[in-house]
């Protein structure tokens, strides 16, 4: 296996930058429980392990319950989720996996009745937040569970 960069390391401005964009998207008016859940699904859908891997623990410090973190993979079967956590997952899919033709006017239709003008354009660069760390990860491989400590997500009591 050929050794890769460390992205986080390599190029600090760049990543300073994407962080504090991180940052100021979870300071806006969507609720934490949804951000996790965006995160943690669109890093399911990308099978990035490294995000996944954290944004599972920062959700269990943010006390979200665990069932409710293991049935993100299965939100639309699952009855854990209310009308708004489903629309923001459904919108996290929609725009990850981009469709040839964009996203439906029944998606948008659907997810606009659950948020506010500004909570869609926030929950929408949350999505696009999520999947440029994942592009990231997944380019360089970065391994789940290697930051812990430095993002204090041992705390979480999952190694």
């Amino acid at each position: 296996m050929t050794e890769r960069l460390n992205h986080m390391r390599q190029v600090p401005a760049l990543t300073q930058k994407l962080t504090e964009l991180t940052f100021a998207l979870k300071k806006g008016t969507v609720e934490q429980t949804i951000l996790s859940f965006v995160e943690i699904r669109a890093s399911q859908l990308n099978s990035c392990a490294f995000c996944l891997d954290m944004h599972i623990k920062q959700a269990k410090l943010h006390n979200e319950r665990e069932l409710r973190i293991h049935h993100v993979a299965i939100w639309r079967e699952s009855t854990l989720f209310n009308d708004r956590e489903r629309a923001a997952l459904e919108w996290t899919e929609a725009l990850t996996r981009l469709s040839p033709h964009g996203v439906s006017d029944e998606i948008y239709a659907a997810v606009r009745a659950q948020f506010s003008e500004d909570e869609l354009v926030y929950l929408t660069y949350m999505v696009m937040v999520i999947n440029a760390w994942n592009r990231a990860s997944i380019a360089f491989q970065s391994v789940p569970g290697s930051q812990d400590k430095a993002f204090g997500l041992d705390k979480a009591g999952l190694s």
